[in-house]
Parts: C-alpha cells; sequence; structure tokens
C-alpha cells in the first residue's frame, strides 16, 4: 500500500480531531510517574512543569502519548523521537568536530507513528510562542511554517537514494543560509558562536574546584550532589565501555574517573537519576560525561513491541538511527539494577531559550526544527510512504495547524489543574 491509498482510511484532515474522552486523566498520569521518581527532587519537577503550559507540556509526554494512542493513525511507523518539542533540538558537535543541528533529546524514542513527532513539534511552537506573548497569528504562522517544512522536506528526501539520505546532515552555516530573514541569520550566527565556547574545558571551572591536590566537584545540593559510592562509577564506566567502538573504547582507555556526581537536568528528567562523571587524562586533560536514567518510554504501551533489550540500549539505538551524526563517545550501562546511557556533556552545544525568541526567530527556528525532524523520519524510515500521504497540498498543514490550536488549549487546562491540585494549600 503506498501513502496515498492510506489517505481512504485515515484522511489527512482526520488529524486536525482533537477529543478529550470522558476517562482522560492526565493528573492521575503524573502522579504514577512521580511515585517512581527520586522522592526529594519531585518537589523541583512540580515547580519547573508549573511555570508555564510550555513547561507542563515539557515535562508530560506521558500525557500526549496516551492522548495521541486514541486518535486515528495512518499506520506508517518509523522510529521516532517520541518528545519532538522545540526544546530538544539544537546543535552539538559531530565526531569531526563540524556544528550540526539534529534532534538531540531521545529518552522517549520508540518505533511508532511517525505523526505524533509531527504533533508534538507543532504544539509546542505554539505553546512557546504563547509563553513570550507574542501575538496568536505570529504563533500559528509559525506552526504554518513548520509544517510546510516539514512536507516540503520529506518530499525532498523521498526523491532521493536511500544513501543520500542517510548521510544527510543540517550544519549550522547551512542554517544560517537557509535562516527566514536577517534577524534569524544573526541569531544562528550567534548561536554558532557561542557554540565554540560550550565545552567541558570551560565549564569545569565552574563546576569543579581542587581539594588536596584532586579536581572535584563542587556541590550545590540538591542540584548537584557528589555520590558517595565511587566504585559505582567504576562500575558503570566498564560496563558502558563493553557498548563503545573499539576506537572509542581505545580512547576512553586514557580517562581515568576522578569523581561522579548526581545532577538535576531538564524538566522531564528532573526525579529521575542523572549524573556527571569527571574524567582525566595523563596531563589532566578533563572527559566530562553525563549519565542519565533510561526507562521504559512512556510511549511503549502504545505502539508496536520493541526490538532492543534494555532502556539503555533503546534510547542508544533510536539515537543512532536517527541522529546524522552521534557522539562516537553514546553507550549506556546496565548496573545495580539502575540503566543509564552515557553521553558527552557540554561538547559545544548550541540551543537558544526557545521561550524568548521573537515572532521571525520561532517561525524560523520551527522550520529548522521540522526540518531536522523530516530528515531524522527520513533516515529511520521509508519516507516516500510519508511524502505520499501528506502530498503536496496544504490539506495536511491545515489538519495539524489545527490540531496543534485545540492540543494547545487542552494543555494550558492540564496545566492549571496541575498548578491548583500541587499547591500547598
Amino acid at each position: 500500500m503506498d501513502g496515498r491509498t492510506l489517505r481512504l482510511t485515515v484522511p489527512r484532515s482526520a488529524h486536525a480531531v482533537w477529543d478529550a474522552g470522558h476517562d482522560r486523566d492526565p493528573q492521575g498520569i503524573l502522579r504514577a510517574i512521580f511515585a517512581t521518581l527520586i522522592p526529594e527532587l519531585v518537589p523541583i519537577r512540580i515547580d519547573r512543569m508549573s511555570h508555564s503550559p510550555f513547561t507542563f507540556f515539557r515535562g508530560s509526554a506521558a500525557v500526549m502519548a496516551a492522548d495521541l494512542a486514541t486518535l486515528p493513525q495512518t499506520g506508517i511507523v518509523t522510529q521516532i523521537s517520541g518528545d519532538a518539542h522545540l526544546a530538544n533540538f539544537g546543535g552539538y558537535a559531530s565526531p569531526e568536530r563540524r556544528l550540526v543541528f539534529d534532534i538531540n533529546d531521545f529518552d522517549e524514542t520508540v518505533r511508532g507513528p511517525w505523526e505524533w513527532d509531527v504533533k508534538r513539534l507543532a504544539t509546542s511552537i505554539l505553546l512557546a510562542g504563547r509563553e513570550r506573548g507574542l501575538r496568536e497569528r505570529s504563533c500559528v504562522l509559525a506552526v504554518r511554517t513548520a509544517m510546510e517544512t516539514y512536507r516540503d522536506r520529506i518530499a525532498e528526501y523521498a526523491a532521493r537514494p536511500s544513501i543520500d539520505v542517510w548521510y544527510a546532515a543540517i550544519d549550522l552555516s547551512g542554517a544560517v543560509r537557509s535562516a527566514l530573514d536577517d534577524r534569524a541569520r544573526r541569531s544562528w550566527l550567534r548561536a554558532e558562536r557561542d557554540a565554540r565556547r560550550r565545552t567541558a574545558f570551560a565549564l569545569l571551572p565552574k563546576i569543579t574546584e581542587l581539594a588536596d591536590g584532586k579536581r572535584r566537584f563542587v556541590e550545590d545540593p540538591p542540584l548537584l550532589e557528589r555520590v558517595e559510592d565511587p566504585e559505582y562509577g567504576r562500575r558503570v564506566l566498564s560496563a558502558y565501555r563493553s557498548t563503545l567502538r573499539p576506537d572509542a573504547h581505545r580512547l576512553l582507555e586514557r580517562f581515568a574517573m576522578v569523581d561522579i556526581a548526581r545532577k538535576v537536568v531538564g524538566v522531564g528528567s528532573v526525579g529521575t537519576w542523572c549524573a556527571l562523571m569527571l574524567l582525566l587524562d595523563g596531563d589532566g586533560n578533563p572527559l566530562l560525561l553525563q549519565l542519565k536514567e533510561a526507562r521504559a518510554s512512556a510511549l511503549e504501551p502504545f505502539v508496536v513491541p520493541q526490538e532492543l533489550a534494555t532502556p539503555g540500549e533503546r534510547v542508544v539505538g533510536g539515537q543512532r538511527i536517527m541522529q546524522a551524526a552521534s557522539d562516537p563517545l553514546l553507550g549506556w550501562a546496565d548496573v545495580d539494577g539502575r540503566c543509564v546511557y552515557v553521553r558527552q556533556d557540554r561538547d559545544m552545544k548550541a540551543a537558544p531559550d526557545v521561550a524568548t525568541l521573537d515572532d521571525d526567530e520561532l517561525r524560523d527556528y520551527g522550520a529548522h526544527c521540522a526540518w531536522a525532524l523530516a530528515r531524522a523520519h527520513a533516515r529511520a524510515g521509508d519516507p516516500r510512504l510519508i511524502a505520499g500521504y501528506i502530498g503536496r497540498s496544504s490539506a495536511f498543514v491545515t489538519a495539524v495547524t489545527a490540531f496543534a490550536a485545540a492540543y494547545a488549549e487542552q494543555t494550558t487546562r492540564d496545566h492549571a489543574q496541575f498548578v491548583a491540585a500541587t499547591t500547598p494549600a
């Protein structure tokens, strides 16, 4: 069956629909998640999610997954991010030290319906624009531009040889060239310049100190706390090494762990176990690794069975499939009953505060995120099916834009209920 034929069973207009069922229970979903988190970090998670409907949206991927599962689906399955909101895209250094732009968070990645990523991105654009205080017309235009970009880029990838799609990448210099206007172009240039300063070398003096001749993390409880059992870090390091390619394994052999500390990060990750690991080579040069707890994806109850055995392997596998260029030190470890994935921290990251973008910047940034998403879906699946379904008209664009508006309103109501339920009397 081709993509066009699928329109007979799931018309493109069906993607405009949002209908909250009578048994919908977003607060119950969140309570169940909070019960599994590190207890002393739950108030931080609640505080960050309470800030705005957009931050609530960032921390409630499980709620949207349950909602999307009730809606019409095309049946086209590929590897998806599972949490493709605006703040989960950005620039970073490729193994060749190029600055590339791509999806950069894969905690929820699964094989699932491609349109779920598209709808999550569209809704996040609208919510980010509203948080910034932009006019509704500007927010809607940003969503439409992103959806048009996804449509056009997926059609472009569908027409290219598979090997070309596999090697396709979006570098930051390309983002500068394709910026929608001069202001957006200046934003990309600024992001590129700032990214080259965001390295472990630059960060280390801010978060570490010399104590008894040894470099250690400076504690800032509860946001950064040293792990009392250093042997745990060594066990993780040993297990993690076995998941690396031989060349990366050889590089890691030059480093030894000197400290490890639990660190609170993000919004949706708060309450899970995350840490920084500091390693030094024989000359005292640093390597900073981030460890993030890998759990079952929030989407897993609603999608086809996943192929990879552990949550860490799922995250790493999904990232390698979808990203044009992945961290060569990306790996995972399953130690002491906790599965983590491991990557370099602060490796020339470039990402704006998406809730501060003005009209033109939001429209431009959303378009680039949609471009990156189309490239990732094309790399991970069959872009011809998706492109055939979407077509060249505005039908799908209009439908998803309408869905984003309706679901953003739902998120705003959910956020208000969340604040009411978690605010002390």
